[in-house]
């Protein structure tokens, strides 16, 4: 018989994390168990509010699923279930180590997948002044790749000061839906002056239709446009890459056929997070080695980690532990 567990924990931040749309101190995620002949897997996921999501409604959803899932759950009866897609994800991964562990078989196996190899992954520079973003930016400059949060009035300046403190380092940019129509070219040219390689979420999702007649020289990549493979085909046009994350896809599950149908479609690929520990990490890695960008630095950016955590090292992040998840 299958035996489920659901709790919560939170993990401090070191420091603030300040994106367009506010502020936040700790990580709130949930955790699924699910126990098996003497085996556990588990899985962790992020309830986000922008997709009105909170940790008490994903465990009251999986607690009003408790019987169908102690019944039997396989991973293709997941999106059958009544579920926010954070509960799904923390159920979904579960259900795939739990599987890893019942058949010694490794999750990247069992999905078909190559060996994982280690990938850099972005590290995120929170929303601030230009002053304290460039301090930021100069402290992280070992990083091979940072990622700027962006999207609030002075924007030009904080480019202009962060490409000022670290002149050789890549850049990716986040507006989270900050910008509006009427700056868009601008800011845009901004990036450009200022070598940023990509940007994502620059428009609000479903006002983003200016996209399609903007002519721009840096990649622009969907977030909160992009939940799942059904919604690719009216991001075409629109956005040269996707930014898949397993809290919108549902799981694992879901996000390997939102890449497979991303790489088909022609869109770049960007595998990313919320912000949680390693365990959440875990299973995105997997998709990470289909990504053209990482940006899986969550657990870089808590004061402390779950353990075993997943090692990162100057910007490079290393296969799981087993004994973490799958």
């Amino acid at each position: 018989m299958l035996k489920l567990a659901l709790s919560s924990q939170s993990f401090a931040i070191a420091g603030t994390f300040t994106i367009s749309r506010g502020s936040k101190t700790a990580a709130e995620v949930i955790l699924v168990e699910l126990e098996q002949d003497g085996l556990k897997g588990w899985g962790e996921a992020v309830p986000y509010a922008r997709y009105n999501e909170t940790v008490p409604q994903c465990l009251a959803a999986l607690e009003a699923s408790r019987v169908k899932i102690e019944a039997g759950m396989t991973r293709n009866d997941v999106s059958k279930l009544n579920l926010p897609k954070a509960a799904q994800n923390a159920l979904d991964c579960a259900l795939w180590d739990l599987q890893a562990k019942k058949t010694g078989v490794p999750a990247w196996k069992a999905a078909g997948l190559v060996e994982p190899q280690p990938k850099t992954t972005a590290f995120t520079i929170s929303l601030d002044t230009p002053e304290a973003m460039a301090a930021a930016a100069a402290k992280a400059a070992h990083m091979p790749l940072l990622k700027l949060k962006l999207g609030r009035e002075g924007d030009e300046e904080r480019l202009a000061a962060i490409r000022a403190a670290v002149p050789s380092a890549h850049l990716i940019v986040d507006a989270n839906e900050g910008w509006h129509e009427s700056v868009i070219e601008k800011m845009l040219a901004a990036c450009v002056q200022h070598r940023v390689e990509l940007v994502e979420q620059p428009l609000p999702a479903g006002d983003d239709e200016a996209l399609r007649h903007i002519k721009h020289d840096v990649l622009i990549c969907a977030d909160e446009s992009a939940h799942d493979s059904a919604s690719l085909p009216d991001l075409i046009g629109k956005y040269d890459a996707v930014n898949i994350k397993l809290d919108k896809t549902g799981g694992l599950t879901g996000a390997l056929t939102m890449a497979h149908a991303a790489q088909e479609a022609k869109f770049k690929i960007m595998m990313g997070c919320m912000l949680a520990t390693s365990l959440a990490m875990a299973p995105a890695f997997l998709v990470a080695q289909m990504a053209d960008y990482v940006d899986l630095d969550g657990p870089l950016l808590l004061a402390k980690d779950r353990q075993p955590a997943i090692n990162y090292s100057k910007g490079l992040m290393f296969p799981p532990p087993p004994a973490l998840w799958g």
